[in-house]
């Protein structure tokens, strides 16, 4: 198969190729549809990636994605599993695709939150909503005997 591209934008501004020889593919039997074919055929495709050692990166975006898929990864090596579909062509389009969307969510900066203020009518609200549980809270007492 060719290189895996991974489109250009925050954290990759000119995107990111990953050489089809740093890839390492795997075909097994896939379970579900596929009838008596699904016996005989490898469609499964399991696709190795080491990210540890990749030339693809340099070593922010390493850091980054490493970091990101910390869950996913084990020893430096991305595993992605697809089964999908009951051509073994089919599923590895797929697993590539599912690797380039990883790798571009996972290379991407995390959003800056910026601190805001509440409005003015949701203090107002706020205010409002705590005077009336106070008086609703009043009136549980009894009223005092003279």
């Amino acid at each position: 198969m060719k290189d895996v591209f991974v489109a250009a934008g925050p954290g990759a501004p000119h995107g990111i190729v990953i050489p089809a020889a740093e890839i390492l593919e795997r075909f097994s039997h896939a379970s579900g549809p596929g009838g008596q074919g699904v016996n005989t055929t490898d469609s499964r495709v399991q696709l190795s990636f080491d990210i540890a050692h990749s030339q693809a990166f340099d070593e922010a975006q390493r850091a980054r994605i490493l970091r990101a898929l910390a869950s996913r990864v084990s020893d430096g090596v991305l595993t992605i599993t697809a089964a999908d579909t009951r051509s073994q062509f089919r599923n590895r389009k797929a697993a590539r695709e599912k690797l380039a969307l990883m790798i571009r969510e996972a290379v991407m900066p995390p959003a800056v939150r910026r601190a805001t203020r509440p409005t003015r009518a949701s203090l107002r609200r706020r205010r409002e909503a705590k005077i009336h549980k106070s008086t609703v809270k009043a009136l549980r007492h009894r009223p005092p005997t003279d």
